[in-house]
């Protein structure tokens, strides 16, 4: 990395950046201390504050003052509005779900990626196709990122992704994320939860899998991981010594007919101690194929710590802003004798 070049700084993190910056000019202080000084309190006098960069989860006030809750809509009063409902798509068709958890992060799952298709997003609306596409917002993704312990769908496991989008959305009422839970939360048997989303509904067993123009919820139940195993092996080729459901999942139903409101990559949203969090992220297809299956989710608490840890690189690590640049220029003046 050459003295005069800013390209490799870019790169790295924002205190390897400083740090890299000031090495670079240290031996030149240390025989004139006054040089490097003054041209900091100029750095500080002629330059607004630097603009934030988008932190993610860890200073997003959206995200660690408060959540986002759904409400209900004078237009559609049978059904709420849920703000961080997002229709994942490719070439403008719905392909998943997922859910906003901060001004440009995405969660769903990991086997609604395929390939190297151009994926966007659309959030701020409960109708596929807006009756008002301006109220809705049209973001496309920038990266991609698979846990790496996805295998694919042969062996679920690890089935999460997490998108950055383009540009941060700007919150809003119809806009607002759903907190991740503390990777400690316990969820209890018989939390009551929701699962969203535009999924066949009425056509559940039949080869019409036109989605539903208008976003469909259900209330569900959490149960234990075990009876849903369970339920699973009963018509499996699998020995039951071999679990399907597996720790990193939970499972929830409504006991009576499980409908299949959710898409896959899609929220299981719970209410916990007033705060509405992301529990699950639905995984399997195969909730669809019996009423009496479960829904099965990725349990998010198992990958809150990964999910926290990709956020803070991806809004830190190779930002070069246009006042890092400047200062970077400033650092790199001759001093003079």
């Amino acid at each position: 990395m050459g003295r005069g070049s800013s390209a490799g700084y870019c790169d790295l993190p924002f205190p390897e950046l400083m740090a890299a910056m000031l090495r670079s000019v240290g031996a030149g202080a240390s025989k004139r201390p006054w040089g490097l000084s003054s041209r900091v309190v100029l750095l500080l006098l002629l330059l607004p504050p630097p603009p934030p960069l988008n932190p993610g989860y860890t200073v997003d006030s959206r995200t660690t003052q408060g959540c986002g809750e759904p409400w209900w809509s004078d237009d559609a009063p049978r059904t709420r509005h849920w703000p961080w409902e997002v229709s994942l798509r490719t070439e403008n068709e719905h392909m998943c779900g997922g859910a906003l958890i901060a001004s440009s992060w995405v969660v769903t799952a990991a086997h609604c990626i395929q390939g190297t298709q151009e994926y966007s997003v659309m959030i701020g609306s409960s109708r596929l196709k807006p009756l008002f596409p301006s109220m809705a917002l049209w973001i496309p993704v920038k990266d991609i990122i698979m846990h790496p312990r996805y295998w694919g769908q042969t062996f679920i496991i690890g089935d999460v992704a997490l998108l950055r989008l383009r540009t941060p959305v700007t919150f809003s009422k119809h806009v607002q994320p759903i907190c991740l839970p503390e990777p400690g939360l316990n969820l209890k048997v018989g939390t009551q939860c929701w699962v969203t989303g535009w999924s066949q509904v009425k056509q559940r067993f039949s080869a019409n899998t036109t989605p539903t123009p208008e976003l469909q919820e259900a209330e569900v139940f959490i149960i234990d991981n075990k009876r849903c195993d369970r339920i699973y092996h009963r018509k499996s080729l699998y020995p039951r010594i071999m679990p399907l459901v597996l720790g990193d999942m939970v499972c929830a139903t409504n006991y009576e007919e499980n409908l299949c409101y959710g898409d896959s990559g899609g929220p299981l949203a719970c209410e916990v101690e007033g705060r509405w969090i992301l529990a699950g992220v639905l995984s399997w297809e195969k909730a669809c194929a019996k009423a009496q299956n479960p829904g099965v989710y990725t349990r998010v608490t198992k990958y809150t710590s990964w999910i926290k840890k990709q956020m803070s690189r991806g809004t830190v690590s190779g930002v070069c802003t246009p006042w890092l640049l400047l200062l970077f220029w400033l650092l790199q003046l001759p001093l003079e004798p």
